[in-house]
């Protein structure tokens, strides 16, 4: 009965991860998930092994405190996430597809069933990831393939922490950590921007809490300054689509016409990314960024992750910095529809800001 259980529960979570479409989409959904699930091991047998490099250990030692605070200081659903490791012996977990018109900042959604229409499309072979943009382009669609390190099953299953993230350093392991596990605190159908951004801010916010119950000061502090760094590049982002929306919304001759102007932009951005790089010694590694094509699908992805951002942290600190207050007040944004969620969001942010 308790293999039955778990075979349903995996074709039940295939059937989530897959679209409406192919059915070969849904095998590799569900062989890439049942991978991860198989090479799984108890965090506390890979302790033991003697084979296991010390880094993995401090690592996973490092999690488990990581997940004591998760539970404890976030109250975030901890209990038994995250007690496994999977070496899947490649560096992403998955390959995820963004799309959007070659004139549009609006992303391309697919549709899921229980998640609604969500603005990727995710593989557990680059190949397939690569044949899916193949296709997309060729129907004139920007496209953009990212490999992902990690990504949450809503509590379906116990997730496992996997060799694609196990290394970072652990401010950003422990923002990773939280970020995924606000996704089973609340996710919302249909509604990518929502549920990135608000992961974000929490998973920031609690990594910056962790650090500070650490008494790891230095840490901390480097923390705070990436993330300031990170948010002009953002901002730059946003700019930019900002024009490209008015550029799309122009009458234009000719596609060519649109085409130059967006060209344009693209390549400002890239001057005054590189200049804001320059200006902090390096440290966004613009160069390298640039190096895979920037486009209205990279842009929407970036996007996803922090247009929402300032509002969820507004409100947080509108809470006085109440997690259970903060946790309440959007989780009773559920019954709002989708444009008046975000319009409540947006607002939240002060003039000026």
């Amino acid at each position: 009965m308790k293999n039955l259980t778990s075979a349903a529960k995996w074709c039940g979570l295939a059937f989530l991860l897959c679209s409406c479409s192919t059915l070969r989409f849904y095998s590799q959904a569900a062989g890439g998930q049942w991978e991860m699930l198989r090479k799984a091991r108890p965090v506390a047998e890979v302790m033991a092994d003697p084979s296991s490099r010390p880094l993995l250990k401090e690592k996973l030692t490092t999690v488990g405190h990581i997940l004591d605070y998760a539970g404890q200081g976030l109250h975030l659903p901890a209990e038994g996430q995250y007690r496994r490791y999977a070496n899947l012996g490649r560096k992403h977990a998955v390959w995820v597809v963004f799309a959007a018109p070659e004139f549009s900042i609006e992303p391309m959604t697919w549709c899921y069933p229980l998640l609604g229409r969500l603005a990727y499309r995710g593989f557990f072979e680059e190949n397939l990831a690569e044949a899916e943009a193949a296709r997309l382009r060729s129907k004139g669609y920007d496209v953009h393939v990212s490999g992902v390190a990690a990504y949450s099953t809503l509590g379906f299953f116990r997730d496992p922490l996997l060799n694609t993230f196990i290394g970072r350093d652990d401010a950003d392991l422990a923002e990773l950590v939280f970020h995924e596990l606000t996704h089973q605190r609340l996710y919302l159908r249909g509604d990518t921007d929502f549920n990135e951004a608000f992961a974000t801010a929490v998973g920031q916010e609690g990594a910056r809490r962790w650090l500070r119950s650490e008494r790891r000061w230095k840490d901390l502090a480097r923390y705070e300054k990436e993330l300031r760094v990170e948010r002009e590049f953002v901002q730059l982002i946003l700019h930019v689509r900002e024009q490209l929306k008015e550029v799309y919304s122009r009458t234009h001759r000719s596609f060519e016409a649109e085409r130059l102007q967006k060209e344009r932009v693209l390549a400002r951005l890239k001057e005054r990314a590189l200049a804001l790089d320059r200006r902090h010694g390096g440290s966004l590694s613009i160069e390298r960024w640039f190096k895979k094509p920037v486009n209205n699908a990279r842009l929407a992805t970036v996007s996803s992750y922090y247009e929402m951002l300032p509002g969820f942290e507004a409100i947080l600190k509108g809470c006085g910095g109440d997690i259970d207050a903060f946790f309440a007040e959007i989780d009773a944004m559920r019954g709002l529809d989708h444009d008046e969620r975000r319009r409540r969001i947006m607002k939240a942010v002060p003039t000026g800001l």
